[in-house]
């Protein structure tokens, strides 16, 4: 009776190693889908749409300033004027992919009641 006793202790004692490694790569799995796959899947996009900026695009810049896309560098650089005749030289990483998005959608949607209203 007391050899079945120790037999059930040591196969319990055996899971039991294995139920740590199940957990910490069972861990690894749900960081990987929730937060390392979307944080790259966003780097992508932002680097797709840093290289396609043409010029007379509007663009807002992580700091907050609007602007204008007057040239777009062979160094990685855009030259956008802030205002008539203010220009100023950026570097490509500095645009917001978020808030130049935002700023687009505000402007099409004020352009979409204001012709709406003159209809």
């Amino acid at each position: 009776m007391q050899s079945g006793t120790v037999m059930l202790q040591a196969a319990a004692g055996g899971l039991g190693g294995a139920s740590p490694l199940f957990l910490m790569v069972g861990m690894f799995v749900v960081m990987y889908f929730f937060m390392i796959r979307p944080q790259a899947k966003r780097a992508k996009e932002q680097k797709k749409f840093g290289e396609n900026m043409n010029s007379g695009e509007q663009i807002v810049t992580t700091a907050g300033i609007h602007g204008r896309i007057e040239r777009a560098n062979e160094d990685g650089t855009l030259k956008i004027e802030v205002s008539r005749g203010t220009f100023m030289t950026i570097e490509r990483s500095a645009v917001s992919m978020e808030m130049t998005m935002a700023f687009r959608k505000k402007a099409d949607a004020a352009a979409g009641v204001t012709t709406a209203v003159a209809k």
